[in-house]
């Protein structure tokens, strides 16, 4: 009866452990694979000289703690090494000819 138990055990074990060659993902797992998305996400904004806020807009399936401690860290990063932000070809930027235009 003993025997059973432990070869049961052993091969249940041994099926749970071929879970991950299967591709199933833990929930911690995921849980870090999000979180570290998030970070990118945060980061990649601040790089892009865009505000946390429209980060949170443009990304709203993205936790918002894991994106602000993204865009938090790329933002001490940048003032540390003098890194310019590149913002992206979509962003509006000021223009003074359009200011003048308008007069």
């Amino acid at each position: 009866m003993r025997r059973t138990s432990l070869l049961l055990l052993t091969t249940a074990s041994a099926l749970l452990a071929g879970c991950d060659a299967l591709g199933i993902e833990s929930a911690t797992a995921i849980n870090a694979r999000k979180e570290a998305e998030g970070r990118a996400i945060g980061s990649a904004c601040r790089h892009a000289v865009r505000s946390i806020e429209s980060c949170f807009e443009t990304n709203p399936r993205a936790g918002k703690a894991a994106v602000f401690a993204g865009w938090r860290e790329m933002d001490q990063y940048m003032r540390d090494n003098n890194v310019v932000g590149m913002p992206t070809e979509g962003a509006p930027e000021p223009n003074d000819k359009a200011a003048g235009e308008r007069s």
